[in-house]
């Protein structure tokens, strides 16, 4: 089984609708976006130097890591999933997917 992550970079519509972005992605998207197969977890950054956008870790398994992403697009399309016109679109959100080739983590090193 592929193990991979999926990449998304995104920015509030407005700075003044910072605080809805954020609330929308942590307590509808996320939840959403976990909750369909393939998708085991989530996790958030925020910039701390600049004003760069917010990135979003989707952990995601399956046979066919390009078959979970098409779940998420279909998932979209048929309005299974919130959306909310907080998100900065123009330009798009930037979005990859990533294949694991090598993991390293001794002991648990790093994490909180």
């Amino acid at each position: 089984m592929a193990r991979g992550v999926y990449y998304v970079a995104s920015r509030p519509k407005s700075p003044e609708r910072e605080a809805e972005f954020n609330a929308w992605y942590e307590e509808v998207h996320l939840p959403e976006v976990c909750s369909l197969p393939g998708f085991v977890s989530a996790r958030r950054f925020a910039p701390v130097q600049d004003d760069g956008p917010y990135v979003a870790l989707y952990e995601i398994e399956g046979d066919d890591l390009e078959e979970v992403i098409a779940g998420l697009i279909g998932a979209m399309r048929e309005g299974r999933l919130t959306l909310s016109d907080c998100v900065l679109l123009d330009p798009p959100p930037e979005m990859r997917l990533l294949e694991l080739v090598t993991s390293h983590d001794p002991e648990g090193a790093g994490r909180r």
